[in-house]
């Protein structure tokens, strides 16, 4: 199993290490911002095309040879238990690359991530997000951009807080990239590592030139379109009584994370039983997932598409059903992450939120659906990422709608609600003796 290793802060700061000049560092910014876009491309496409081949290529190919004795259903939770497996595997042989809690840590101290642990996220990331985990592309990608920053700042000889504003680059290119929103999703590579608010302020022109960047170069490669990636249906303009929704459904978001919350630990106690038997618990986590999903088979995947869906017929499922896709979500992605299997929560959590968003548009015609998908969206999200500025402007690019200050609102008071809970343990202030 690969064991992580550092070099001491002390070295780090050494006179040995040097500083950037700002030129220097707006040039290996637009650097890692275009091999980030590159980056991301490669990964888009060898996800896309493993994502045919598992639940296009091989199911056509397979069902007429089973005409009776084969289902959509059997295929499903044995494609997802094989996942499983497989992410057990490549996590036993390649060693733990990490997730979410240690990319916090190690930007806060040494300010890079290990590169080393790179192979096993891109293969363990790939297996689990085929499989139809509930977990996306955007964590594999910061771990992968964002090592690479810290690399080059440690091939360069640089000092700790130079690499890790290098770090912060590499990691905004990936969320540029993945969300379409470059300035929000520079904002949210920077936010995520506190539970208060953006505080590596000097790495926030460097990270946004890298967002811009890959962004570019990403959307270049791959044709896909610029702006909102769904279609909300157009709320009438904006009054008094909008913001005081905002009010609530932040308030209602903040329940809901806070649930998730219980839930996710929860389902962490149960799995520490067989912590150790890395194999098994992510076979086990990948039947979990394909179980669930024979109930609710909108729990597959990591839910970008799956909105879409919610957004155009999720009325037809009424108000009961959406609570339940919301409520079988939210433990599709436990099953997922406490099994091994690599990925992000943030769309997974946009899904919950749209879910429920909806639900309670239908129970109160008085609120419009999209402002109450697109505002759970947001609240639910930033109770448990404390991303309050960075998910207001991506949903805002997102949902191609003018409701910045109600999503706003719905953001900070989900935000301001859920300070004294966090689900990312490592999030801190920065040490300034760093």
């Amino acid at each position: 199993m690969i064991t992580q290793t550092t070099e001491p802060k002390a070295i780090l700061n050494s006179s040995n290490h040097r500083e950037l000049t700002y030129q220097q560092t707006i040039l290996c910014s637009a650097v890692i911002g275009i091999a980030g876009g590159l980056v991301a491309t490669a990964y888009y496409y060898l996800l896309e095309a493993c994502l045919h081949l598992v639940w296009h290529t091989l199911p056509d190919f397979i069902t007429p040879k089973f005409p009776t004795g084969f289902s959509d259903q059997n295929y499903v939770w044995i494609v997802t238990t094989i996942g499983g497996l497989l992410v057990g595997l490549t996590l036993h042989f390649m060693g733990l690359p990490g997730e979410v809690s240690m990319v916090v840590d190690k930007v806060h101290d040494p300010g890079c991530i290990e590169i080393r642990q790179t192979p096993a996220m891109i293969v363990a990331s790939l297996f689990s997000i085929t499989a139809g985990g509930s977990a996306g592309p955007e964590a594999p990608l910061v771990q992968i951009i964002g090592s690479f920053g810290g690399w080059l700042g440690q091939k360069l000889g640089l000092t700790l807080s130079s690499i890790r504003v290098l770090t912060f680059c590499g990691m905004s290119s990936a969320l540029g990239a993945f969300f379409g929103a470059p300035i929000g999703g520079a904002l949210f590579a920077l936010e995520i590592p506190h539970r208060r608010g953006l505080e590596y302020y000097e790495a926030l022109t460097p990270a946004v030139l890298s967002a811009i960047l890959s962004f570019f170069v990403f959307k270049l490669n791959t044709g896909l379109t610029i702006g909102g990636i769904y279609h909300f249906a157009v709320i009438p303009p904006l009054e008094l009584m909008h913001l005081g929704l905002g009010v609530i459904l932040g308030a209602i978001g903040a329940l809901v994370a806070a649930i998730f919350i219980v839930l996710f630990r929860s389902i962490g106690h149960l799995s520490e039983y067989i912590r150790h038997r890395v194999i098994l618990l992510a076979t086990l986590g990948g039947l979990s997932i394909g179980l669930i999903a024979l109930v609710f088979p909108q729990t597959l995947f990591f839910g970008e598409k799956e909105i879409e869906t919610i957004v155009d017929t999720g009325s037809k499922f009424g108000v009961t059903m959406l609570l339940m896709i919301a409520l079988a979500k939210m433990l599709a992605i436990c099953c997922t992450l406490h099994s091994g299997f690599r990925g992000g929560f943030i769309f997974p959590l946009f899904y919950v939120g749209a879910a429920v968003g909806l639900a309670i548009a239908l129970a109160f015609p008085q609120i419009h659906p999209t402002i109450g998908m697109v505002c759970m969206m947001a609240a639910v999200n930033v109770a448990i990422t404390k991303t309050p500025i960075s998910t207001t402007v991506i949903l805002s690019v997102l949902s191609g709608t003018a409701m910045i200050p109600v999503i706003a609102i719905a953001s900070f008071v989900s935000f301001l609600l859920t300070t004294q809970v966090s689900l990312i343990k490592t999030q801190r202030s920065r040490s300034f003796l760093q």
